[in-house]
């Protein structure tokens, strides 16, 4: 019989129709190229009044490599049934839509006309788009101002680009003015809330040299460079009088936020020494700063900068200021958020805690209208949920209770709430309600978009929610995806998908896990543990792997392989491990420990957690995981825990995934795994592809990773297919198949 599992909600119910419609009557399985051209909505856009929104959708083409993008429109009181598409460039993209103040027209950025983006106006009830402005170096960036006087872009060389302003009631006709004039170029900026000012952040210098050498084809790359420290200025937008707001050598401008009346801006101020400002992880090495708009004073609100706090945020009222930062402000941890609030006028006051009692992470998605609750999105198990936190007695309440993967959020311009939503039936979509009080009425909810209606015609396994013991009887859980037809007594082979982070999740949401689904459509089942490490389940179950990294999240692991075979659903002889990041640490892991699996794929892992200390661009996190000493102080521990260590023990078949410019999971890794197989006999293939991301950048090279993969999952998990040869990828760019559609028990 099946295991006890927390019964699944069906959405189907309360979701409107075109998203559930009657199965067809012969469904096909999910292929991966299915996932690579799911189609992407996004760049939500109400109108003003509310009435509309516009919104982009971008869909890939095979034949070029590439995607493109155009934009759509959509009654928010209607809904889905008055989407409509309102460009149509083939080759082209329309991005960025912005509505006029009045909502008459709107902006967008575009290439129609050639390489580079310009801005074009367009009326949403019809006609053509009309080109605003002819920038040699194109247009990366605009806003209309607060009252809707002027639009302001952003053009020029990279690292040079000024700010320019145009008349918005003579787009058309207006030439454009400069607005700002300096050495370096604008970085990130903004309106004040009565339009009169734009503040922005600018290097301090711009180094001439360096671009002439990068002309000259001088690309040497190097690391941690000497870059300027970045200031705030500002610019008054009828004048072009610049101002530079701060100067202090002790920090760099890396970010900003303006209160709503214009009084306060919060700034983020991130370390001057070289090493730690050009640091990838985000804000480490940072502390944040409070600066009263009318005098230039400015605060220093924090002062622990290996601390990361999120950026400062205002309440509707301008009373309260409030960020996000780590349980323990003391000293660097991976610990769960809380929110700290104080009043923005209380100069050297002290931050209250807020949710100190809520065992999940707190953050600042946005406030109440009467400036009395904060709004946010957590996890719970294997879903996201709306929470409340209430600003006068701290206490936290969980809103809704989607059986989902859930996103609220609320349009700063416009108030329009906007829900993102994902179910395992359910490709990414977006719904609204009258006010953040109706979320947890399904009833209430309007669903906007519907891109990727083709899967209605594909057959998806079930998933559900499972919980099962560990060894040191914690109780655990994860997600499970049935195979597609699965029939009761019938053991089937099983896939163990582990997610990255490890400070993640996989939740109920449509075909996560590494595109779980095709092989559910292939006849596997799916296991996706959210082992000790991961969110969603307390502070203790996502830091008890510190000091010890590997051990209680492998038992977690291996004892769900168990639940699983115990309760009759898995055939114990043939099991497959795979996973990206951190899930390709624990797959090296894996390998090392147990024989038990018949083959395994390594996206991205560790193997020496020593070489990787000084190869990775993030150190503070491993020291923090591996036991918080220092590597070079002590190298035994970081080894210990360390695959290579253990390597001789490894028996299993294993692919290698990795992009070879990786900078948070360097390639070295995984040619130190590739080497010792080799050297040890055991069946290994090393992919290496192209870029500088931790993720694979190009979509064919995605696809051929997902192709692979599976192929070399069906060779030794189940005896089937060649391994993997290119005509497997090849068939499947013709869609005649390939070995992503075998199924069977």
């Amino acid at each position: 019989m099946r295991p006890i599992l927390i019964p699944l909600v069906l959405a189907a119910a309360a979701l409107a129709a075109p998203l559930h419609a009657p199965a067809a009557a012969q469904q096909r399985p999910l292929t991966f190229m299915d996932v690579q051209e799911f189609r992407r909505a996004g760049s939500w856009t109400p109108s003003p009044d509310g009435t509309w929104m516009l919104y982009t959708v971008t869909t890939p083409d095979w034949e070029k490599a590439e995607s493109q993008t155009d934009i759509h429109l959509v009654s928010l009181r209607d809904g889905l049934p008055s989407a409509r598409r309102l460009t149509y460039t083939e080759d082209k993209n329309e991005t960025s839509p912005a509505w006029a103040p009045d909502g008459s027209f709107f902006v967008f950025s575009s290439n129609r006309d050639g390489d580079s983006n310009q801005l074009y106006m367009m009326r949403h009830d019809g006609g053509e788009a009309r080109k605003i402005t002819d920038a040699k170096d194109g247009v990366s960036g605009s806003a209309f101002s607060p009252g809707g006087r002027w639009l302001v872009y952003r053009s020029g060389e990279s690292g040079q680009q000024q700010l320019y302003r145009l008349a918005a009631d003579d787009l058309a006709g207006a030439e454009p003015e400069q607005l700002t004039d300096g050495e370096a170029g604008v970085a990130r900026w903004d309106f004040s809330p009565d339009g009169s000012r734009i503040y922005f952040t600018r290097p301090d210098s711009f180094d001439e040299d360096d671009k002439k050498r990068r002309e000259e084809g001088f690309t040497v790359d190097i690391r941690n460079a000497v870059t300027p420290l970045s200031s705030l200025w500002s610019v008054e937008v009828a004048t072009a009088d610049e101002r530079r707001e701060t100067d202090d050598p002790s920090y760099s401008v890396d970010n900003f936020t303006i209160s709503d009346d214009g009084l306060w801006i919060g700034i983020t101020g991130g370390s001057p020494a070289r090493y730690e400002r050009n640091i990838t992880a985000s804000r480490l090495y940072a502390d944040l700063y409070l600066m009263e708009a009318g005098t230039g004073e400015i605060e220093r609100l924090t002062d622990n900068y290996e601390v990361g706090e999120g950026g400062l945020s205002f309440s509707p009222d301008g009373r309260w200021i409030a960020f996000s930062a780590p349980d323990n402000m003391e000293r660097y941890t991976m610990t769960d958020n809380r929110v700290y609030i104080r009043e923005a006028a209380g100069r050297g006051g002290a931050f209250r805690k807020l949710g100190a009692d809520f065992d999940q992470s707190s953050s600042v998605g946005f406030w109440s209208g009467d400036s009395r609750t904060i709004y946010f999105n957590a996890g719970v198990t294997v879903t996201t949920q709306l929470h409340a936190l209430d600003i006068e007695t701290g206490a936290v309440r969980q809103l809704t209770e989607e059986r989902a993967a859930m996103s609220v959020s609320r349009d700063e311009d416009t108030g329009t709430i906007l829900i993102g939503y994902s179910d395992p039936k359910t490709p990414p979509t977006v719904f609204t309600v009258a006010s953040v009080d109706d979320v947890p009425d399904r009833s209430a909810w309007t669903q906007l978009v519907d891109v990727n209606p083709q899967v209605r015609d594909i057959a998806l396994g079930e998933e559900v929610e499972i919980n099962w013991r560990s060894s040191d009887g914690k109780m655990v859980g994860g997600v499970l995806v049935y195979p597609v037809g699965y029939e009761e007594g019938t053991r089937y082979p099983l896939i163990v998908a582990i997610h990255g982070g490890p400070a993640s999740a996989d939740v109920l949401r449509f075909n996560g896990g590494y595109s779980s689904q095709v092989y559910a459509g292939a006849g596997y089942a799916v296991l996706k543990p959210n082992y000790r490490g991961s969110r969603n389940y307390g502070n203790a179950h996502r830091t008890d792997i510190v000091g010890d990294y590997f051990t209680l999240g492998y038992e977690d692991i291996m004892t769900g392989v168990d639940y699983l075979i115990d309760q009759g659903i898995v055939d114990g002889d043939r099991m497959g491990a795979l996973g990206w990041s951190a899930g390709g640490h624990w797959s090296n892991w894996i390998l090392t420990q147990t024989d038990r699996f018949k083959a395994i794929s390594s996206g991205a892992g560790t193997m020496n957690w020593i070489s990787m200390y000084a190869q990775s661009d993030v150190q503070r996190n491993r020291q923090f995981y591996v036991g918080d000493g220092f590597l070079y102080e002590d190298f035994d521990t970081y080894f210990d825990q360390s695959p290579l260590k253990y390597i001789r023990n490894a028996k299993t078949p294993t692919m290698i995934h990795v992009v070879e410019g990786d900078p948070r999971v360097p390639s070295p890794q995984s040619v130190e795994l590739h080497m010792a197989l080799k050297k040890l006999g055991v069946p290994t293939e090393l992919f290496m592809y192209p870029g500088r991301s931790h993720g694979i950048p190009d979509p064919r090279n995605r696809l051929v990773k997902a192709v692979s993969e599976k192929a070399w999952m069906d060779y030794y998990v189940r005896g089937i297919g060649e391994k993997f040869e290119w005509r497997q990828v090849l068939e499947t760019l013709k869609g005649e198949g390939g070995p992503q559609v075998v199924s069977g028990g």
